[in-house]
C-alpha cells in the first residue's frame, strides 16, 4: 500500500553537531619523526578477508618482488573490527608503535580518520593520479589538494537477478535495463504471483539499501562538507525511506537478520534479486548449478528525483600509509608500483578474486571484456566498470555506520525515526511520519 507521507521536521540541537568531531579531532596525531622517511628492509600490511583482500596483497607482493626482491612484506590478516579498534587506540594516543606501514580502510570509515587524526597518514599524491581512477573515490580520500589513499576495489552496485524466474513472469533482459524502483516493485509482485518466489531479502536494521538509493541521487545524510546534517527537508532521503517502506510492504520480501541468512536467501533460490555491490558476485557463483540462471542489470533509480541515476556504490576501500612508521618510503613505492598503477595486477585480480577495480585502465584489459558463463555470458566486469564511471561522488562523513533506524522501530508501523546511535548527535528528533 502506497504510504501517504508527511516528512516532519527534525528538531536538532545545533550545538550537538560538533560534539564527536571536536572531541575526536582534538586527539593528538602521531608526531612526525625520522621513522616516516627512514629506510627499512621490511614493511607490514594489515587487511581483512583471506579470500579477497589478502589474496590481492599476495598477488601484488609477488609482482613487486620480481624487481624488488630485497623487501620483506609481512601481510597480516585481521578482522576489520580489530583494525578499526587498534587504529583508533593508537592514533588517539599519538603513538604508532605496533601499527603497520599500510592499512586497508573502508571508504565509509576513512573520513573519520582523516578528520579525527590529521597528519596521521602519508600524502600519496606523488603516486596516485586522480584522473586514472573512478572519480567518486576521491570524495573521501582527499583533504584539500592532498590524496591520502590508493583507491582499491569498487563497491559499484548492480541488480543481480534470476533470469529463469523473470522469464517465467514474462520479462526479458531488455525489461531489466535502467528501471525505476516503482517498476521494480511492480515486477516483484508479478514474479511473486507467477513463481512463488520472493523478490529480495531485507534486514530492517541494515540501511545499506537506503545508502545506495541516496548515492544514486548524489545525496547523503550530510551536506557536501561531510559535516552539516541534512535530514530535515532532504527530498532524496524522504523518497528513499518512502521507497524502502513501499518495498517492505509489497508482500515479496524475505526478512532476514544477519549476513548468513542474507546469503542463504539467494544461494537457496528463495529470492529473485540481490540489489547490492559487485562484491557479492563470488557468493552467488558458489552455487554451481545456478550457472546461466543469473544476470546483472543496472541498479534501479529513484522515481521523481532528477539527479537519480541507475548507478551507485556500497562498500569498497583503499590503501593508506601510516605516518611515523619506519619504512614509509618503501611502503609508498610498493603501492605506487602495484595498486596505484599496475594494470596487469588488476587484470589478474579480476580472474583470481573477481575484483572490479577502480583503476580506469583495467576496463581495457582482455579479462574485462570476456563473457562470464555463470552470468548468462554477460561481460560482467565491463558492465560494472561502465556503471562505476557513472557513480556520483558523495562525502560519507565520519559516522556512516552510526546512522540507523531507531531500536524501537517496527517496519510495519507508521513511525520512522532515523538517528545516529546512542544520542551521539541529536538530543531531540521528530520522526519521519507516514
Amino acid at each position: 500500500m502506497k504510504a501517504k507521507k508527511l516528512f516532519a521536521s527534525l528538531l536538532c540541537a545545533a550545538s550537538a553537531m560538533t560534539m564527536t568531531a571536536c572531541s575526536s579531532s582534538s586527539s593528538s596525531a602521531p608526531a612526525e619523526s625520522e621513522a616516516s622517511s627512514s629506510s627499512s628492509d621490511k614493511i607490514t600490511v594489515w587487511a581483512w578477508d583471506e579470500n579477497f583482500n589478502i589474496k590481492a596483497l599476495q598477488a601484488a607482493e609477488e609482482m613487486y618482488a620480481k624487481e624488488n626482491p630485497d623487501l620483506d612484506i609481512e601481510i597480516v590478516t585481521m578482522s576489520q573490527d580489530d583494525i578499526v579498534q587498534k587504529l583508533n587506540t593508537s592514533l588517539s594516543s599519538g603513538k604508532v608503535d605496533g601499527l603497520p606501514n599500510i592499512v586497508l580502510i573502508e571508504d565509509y570509515r576513512i573520513q573519520g580518520y582523516l578528520k579525527s587524526y590529521p597528519d596521521s597518514f602519508e600524502d600519496l599524491s606523488s603516486i596516485v593520479n586522480e584522473n586514472d581512477f573512478m572519480s567518486y573515490k576521491f570524495a573521501v580520500n582527499k583533504e584539500g589538494d592532498k590524496i591520502y589513499g590508493v583507491p582499491f576495489d569498487s563497491g559499484v552496485a548492480g541488480l543481480f537477478y534470476r533470469t529463469d524466474y523473470f522469464e517465467e513472469a514474462g520479462y526479458t533482459a531488455d525489461d531489466m535495463q535502467d528501471i525505476t524502483w516503482s517498476e521494480y516493485i511492480e515486477m516483484g509482485k508479478k514474479v511473486k504471483e507467477t513463481t512463488g518466489h520472493d523478490m529480495l531479502t531485507m534486514d530492517p536494521s541494515d540501511l545499506g539499501l537506503i545508502r545506495m538509493m541516496l548515492q544514486s541521487a548524489n545525496s547523503w545524510y550530510l551536506d557536501e562538507d561531510g559535516t552539516t546534517v541534512t535530514l530535515a527537508g532532504n527530498e532524496v532521503l524522504e523518497k528513499a525511506i518512502e521507497t524502502y517502506k513501499d518495498i517492505f510492504d509489497s508482500g515479496f520480501v524475505k526478512q532476514v537478520a544477519d549476513w548468513d541468512s542474507f546469503v542463504s536467501g539467494f544461494q537457496s533460490g528463495d529470492v529473485a534479486t540481490v540489489p547490492t555491490g559487485c562484491w557479492i558476485a563470488p557468493s552467488i557463483e558458489k552455487v554451481a548449478d545456478q550457472s546461466g540462471k543469473w544476470a546483472i542489470a543496472p541498479f534501479p533509480r529513484l522515481d521523481g528525483i532528477a539527479d537519480s541515476k541507475n548507478a551507485t556504490s556500497i562498500g569498497g576501500g583503499g590503501w593508506y600509509v601510516v605516518k611515523g612508521v619506519a619504512g614509509a618510503q618503501q611502503a609508498i613505492d610498493f603501492l605506487g608500483k602495484t595498486f596505484a598503477s599496475n594494470v596487469d595486477l588488476m587484470d589478474q585480480l579480476a580472474t583470481d578474486i573477481s575484483l572490479v577495480s577502480t583503476l580506469k585502465a583495467a576496463a581495457d584489459t582482455e579479462t574485462y571484456k570476456q563473457p562470464v558463463e555463470f552470468f548468462s555470458n554477460q561481460p560482467v566486469f565491463e558492465d560494472f566498470s561502465n556503471w562505476a564511471s557513472q557513480v556520483q561522488a558523495v562525502n560519507y562523513g565520519l559516522h556512516t555506520y552510526s546512522w540507523k533506524i531507531s531500536d524501537n522501530y517496527d517496519i510495519p508501523s507508521k513511525m520512522h525515526l532515523l538517528h545516529r546511535g546512542s544520542d551521539l548527535l541529536y538530543t531531540h528528533c521528530r520522526a519521519f511520519t507516514y
